[in-house]
């Protein structure tokens, strides 16, 4: 695909319908014009793509509609970079939205970084804000003397805990070589996995400034019911986990990794390689592994 313009706003959809408009509304609502929506509906039954046909018929952007039928967020993700006409690549989730300024401001974080310098980096990451305006967990490390930016790496970033959502994009052409691998009868892949693997090439401008608005409740988010999803998903979490421990920048880390490694093996039945390391670690990971049994029985999810 001919880039063409310089956004691609990514959105995955399953059954979001009701949510849908005030994330159309919010791009209709946007200072910055050089962007399209494209909408990859992964498999919905609730009308979803009557609602987006409409909206593509009265859209003041380019907005494009694709169905697939239900295989994960990493699938359509994939198939939206195959198709992207942006320069740069952004995913927004169906339940949430951006602020009027949001991609005029993305966009000079981009142009801030100097010409000579751009390729180094594949993209720009801010906060994000709940309803009420605000943050959503921490904000990045960055001196007061560096306005609130920071140039450095995902890998390099695990060192500081960082929790709640954050926004972001990355170049396209970088995403078009860094895809999500795509196991049979799966579908999940944390998201991480690409993450780690562009941010061992590639930098990111960190800039602390709320630009995608959250929606959903805290108390019902996903990360609730993250160890059934990636216990659906095993060889996903398991290539997620054993990668992340030899990208982790610090011992704790690759510990911490190898344990979660071992427990999602286990999840799905999978061989296990065998190093000093993971048979040292491997009783904390059974330890995981039981827990988490204990608790999807019981119909939670234990974190």
């Amino acid at each position: 695909m001919k880039l063409l313009m310089l956004f691609t706003v990514f959105t995955p959809t399953f059954n979001r319908r009701h949510t849908l408009l005030r994330l159309f509304e919010s791009l209709e609502a946007q200072t910055f014009r050089d962007f399209e929506w494209l909408v990859i509906d992964d498999g919905s039954t609730d009308g979803t793509g009557e609602l987006l046909h409409e909206l593509e018929s009265r859209a003041s952007f380019p907005l494009r509609y694709q169905y697939q039928s239900n295989a994960g967020k990493h699938v359509a993700s994939n198939r939206a970079v195959d198709l992207a006409a942006g320069q740069l690549f952004t995913t927004l989730d169906s339940d949430d939205a951006l602020l009027p300024h949001s991609l005029r401001r993305m966009a000079d974080h981009w142009w801030s970084i100097s010409h000579d310098r751009r390729h180094e980096f594949s993209g720009v990451t801010c906060l994000c804000q709940r309803q009420d305006g605000t943050i959503l967990g921490d904000s990045f490390p960055a001196s007061a003397s560096a306005k609130g930016v920071l140039d450095s790496d995902p890998i390099t970033m695990m060192v500081f805990g960082i929790t709640g959502d954050k926004w972001g994009f990355h170049a396209t052409d970088i995403m078009r070589q860094y895809r999500f691998p795509e196991f049979e009868g799966e579908r999940f892949i944390p998201e991480g996995l690409v993450w780690n693997r562009i941010g061992s090439k590639y930098g990111i401008r960190y800039v602390n400034e709320p630009l995608r608005r959250v929606y959903f409740d805290e108390r019902d988010c996903l990360s609730r019911r993250s160890i059934e999803i990636r216990s659906r998903s095993p060889r996903g979490a398991q290539l997620f986990y054993l990668e992340q421990s030899r990208f982790a920048p610090t011992t704790l880390l690759k510990y911490k990794a190898l344990i979660n490694y071992i427990r999602f093996s286990l999840h799905g039945g999978l061989s296990i390689d065998l190093t000093p390391s993971t048979v040292a670690l491997f009783p904390a990971g059974l330890a995981m592994w039981l827990r988490d049994r204990r608790a999807l029985k019981r119909g939670l999810a234990a974190v």
